[in-house]
């Protein structure tokens, strides 16, 4: 049976990440491979959500306007191959201890609330970083590894803490297990 839901980051998992922070949509550069996957889930019936850290706000290197209009910009590029993300959360925050703050929970247990998802039901948090499994397991939620982004270099970490984590080399590599078919 397949989840209703599948929970991604979104730099580094739907997008090529940046050190520097992606801080226009001129930066946010879609990972084609990704687009394709949202629509496999789509065509399933699988709800997606977004769940990011956007501590660049927090930091003063962009406001929440400019990041609506990088949102905007990544709605329409997931719309060009007939993807669509159901919700996109995120945390400004620059304190680890803010509940929205991944590895913190917050915001997969709101998309978790939003789609009414039970305890104990399944669903997948993708991420590039340890603290996205964290805030899978703290979730309750099935955390996957990816290796695009940060996650190459972030593996090792994870398997040291995690060793269960399932590693793709991408979402559409994870999209396709999940599915049982090509994308």
């Amino acid at each position: 049976m397949l989840p209703r839901l599948v929970m991604l980051d979104r730099d580094g998992v739907i997008n090529d990440d940046s050190p520097d922070y992606i801080k226009c949509p001129e930066e946010w550069l879609p990972i084609a491979s990704s687009l394709r996957a949202i629509a496999a889930l789509n065509q399933a019936g699988i709800k997606v959500g977004v769940a990011s850290n956007q501590r660049g706000i927090g930091r003063g290197l962009y406001d929440e306007a400019m990041l609506m209009r990088i949102t905007e910009k990544m709605h329409r590029e997931c719309a060009k191959v007939g993807a669509h993300i159901d919700a996109f959360y995120y945390c400004p925050a620059l304190e680890r201890t803010h509940p929205d703050h991944k590895p913190n929970p917050g915001m997969l247990n709101a998309l978790k609330a939003e789609f009414g998802i039970q305890a104990g039901e399944r669903t997948y948090f993708v991420g590039d970083k340890l603290s996205d499994v964290q805030a899978a397991l703290n979730a309750g939620v099935t955390p996957i590894l990816v290796t695009t982004g940060y996650g190459q270099s972030e593996q090792a970490k994870v398997l040291a803490q995690h060793q269960n984590v399932a590693v793709y080399p991408n979402l559409a590599a994870f999209v396709q297990a999940l599915l049982g078919k090509l994308i």
